[in-house]
């Protein structure tokens, strides 16, 4: 009996960490990498007319990509590969992601196309505020044109990682993502003096991009799964229980994506560079998300699913424990160091050629109210798995609509007396309210129950980041003049001040039994699924 619960407690956890610990890596690297890519961005383009159109041109395709893809086709797709992986064998696992690319291909196609061609009205609904600046309306239009076809490639990709994901390889999904900020950081090397010329090279890496994640992943997926052969599009039974599953996914994966969307079409009504200060500020709140919300939710999905699917109830409950566990421990003391530091990380990070102290500090002020729903947008990579897992889509789309709803009636009270930064808090908001209401569904039904060591831990991690925070703030206090100085001492001061925040964290975790390090090294290093 004690073995049992041992190999319920330790084993999932294990094979989870290792996966979160793959994925997060690589991740982390692709945000390092991201993060060059911004400081070139913000030097090079500022806040002014060809930053507005180019983060616009470039956020539409990643919606897309967020939002049906990654979200409503991954949320779909995972756990009925893993289903028929399990009862079927690789043939019928083969056969169902041939099936589900040939009906993806088909489908992007025809959306790629009709949303080119039909640009111009489309951008009426997604940034109807540039419309009051023809050129920059114009530029919007022709960039966002050129970078449509990315979603079309990296849906592709998203089925290709589905597939290596579901089997257990992790690794080169979660490197794809480096491919983009690569190209990204040589067109910002090469670009020209104009402002439209600079947004137009840019526009191109994005597409270049995308064609080279899918290459790379296609390679890959030959190699160490199978080749997916290419077949004629059609409706097998399997297709429209994929379709079924992926339609109401897609708004209940990618609530967040809405929010942020709904954030720039508001944005293009308030003074020039609001959508500028929003892209900056969700880039580095995108950092925890990315190393530590998709890297829980990528891990997480295909895990459940088999445990689900094997019919292994306690076995699911410790891993979805484990990884509320493994966000919370993160995503806390990120959020709560964003909102601590967001002067001194945007003046150290952008600050330099077209980004002046203006833009820091509205920049900084989008940072501190979207760090307050970091741990919200999080959460929701570690719940949301839980019901699709059990191939159920439908309950998070009825509360994605809610939260929604939520954002969209925030935003037009606080962009009034708050502009941009009530966008930002708008959002923080619904996205807290999204996890709660997601958490609070998965507890009713009995598919989350919290454990004593889950419950003992998320108050150890909340000491520990109050220390943290504290810490911080009067260290930043003591460094104030070195971090309004030069480059290098910006960067020292700054340095200094992570450094102790993650010693403060480390030595308070342990003091609080917010953790165990020696455990999840253990994890760390024994093989996994």
């Amino acid at each position: 009996m004690l073995a049992r619960l041992r190999r319920i407690l330790y084993q999932p956890a294990m094979s989870l960490m290792r996966a979160v610990a793959t994925v997060g890596g690589f991740t982390l690297v692709s945000r390092v990498l991201g993060f060059v890519r911004d400081m070139l961005m913000a030097a090079a383009l500022g806040a002014g007319l060809g930053a507005d159109a180019f983060f616009v041109a470039f956020k539409l395709p990643n919606f897309f990509r967020r939002l049906f893809a990654e979200g409503a086709f991954n949320a779909a797709f995972v756990p009925l590969y893993a289903e028929a992986a399990t009862k079927g064998g690789a043939a019928a696992a083969r056969a169902f992601a041939e099936q589900a690319l040939a009906a993806l291909l088909a489908t992007l196609l025809a959306f790629t196309l009709a949303a080119q061609l039909g640009m111009p009205w489309l951008m009426h609904l997604l940034a109807p505020g540039f419309a009051a600046d023809p050129p920059k309306f114009a530029l919007t239009i022709e960039l966002t044109i050129i970078t449509f076809p990315y979603l079309l490639f990296v849906s592709l990709v998203s089925l290709q990682g589905g597939v290596l994901n579901a089997s257990g390889r992790f690794a080169a999904v979660a490197i794809a993502p480096i491919l983009l900020n690569l190209c990204l950081i040589a067109a910002l090397l090469a670009l020209p003096t104009d402002e439209a010329s600079k947004g137009r090279m840019l526009a191109w890496a994005v597409f270049a991009a995308g064609a080279l994640q899918f290459l790379f992943l296609n390679r890959v997926g030959a190699g160490a799964v199978f080749p997916l052969d290419l077949k004629i599009p059609g409706l097998s039974p399997e297709v429209k229980r994929l379709l079924i599953l992926a339609a109401p996914a897609a708004i209940g994966a990618g609530v967040a994506q809405i929010n942020l969307v709904v954030d720039i079409i508001l944005a293009s009504f308030l003074p020039p560079g609001s959508v500028s200060y929003l892209f900056y500020a969700d880039r580095l709140n995108e950092l925890p998300i990315g190393v530590i919300g998709v890297a829980v939710g990528t891990a997480l999905l295909p895990t459940l699913a088999r445990r689900i699917a094997a019919g292994e109830t306690a076995e699911a409950h410790a891993v979805q424990n484990r990884a509320i566990e493994a966000v919370l421990l993160f995503a806390l003391p990120a959020g709560a160091a964003l909102m601590v530091l967001a002067d001194e990380v945007i003046r150290t990070l952008f600050e330099r050629g077209a980004f002046g102290p203006a833009e820091t500090r509205a920049t900084a002020a989008a940072l501190v109210a979207y760090s307050m729903g970091l741990p919200g947008y999080v959460l929701v990579k570690a719940l949301a798995p839980g019901f699709f897992a059990r191939q159920d889509t439908a309950t998070p789309v009825k509360i994605a609509i809610a939260c929604v709803l939520l954002n969209l009636a925030l935003n037009l009270v606080l962009m009034g007396p708050l502009l941009h930064v009530g966008l930002a808090l708008s959002t923080a908001i619904a996205s807290t309210v999204n996890a709660a209401l997601l958490g609070w569904v998965l507890t009713r039904r009995g598919h989350l129950a919290p454990d004593a060591r889950l419950k003992r831990r998320a108050a150890g991690i909340v000491a520990a980041t109050a220390a943290m925070a504290l810490a911080v703030w009067l260290a930043a206090g003591a460094l104030a003049p070195r971090l309004v100085g030069s480059q290098i001492e910006r960067w020292s001061a700054l340095g200094l001040l992570v450094v102790l925040g993650v010693v403060v964290y480390a030595g308070a975790a342990q003091l609080f039994v917010a953790t165990d390090w020696r455990e999840l090294r253990r994890l760390l290093r024994r093989p996994g699924v």
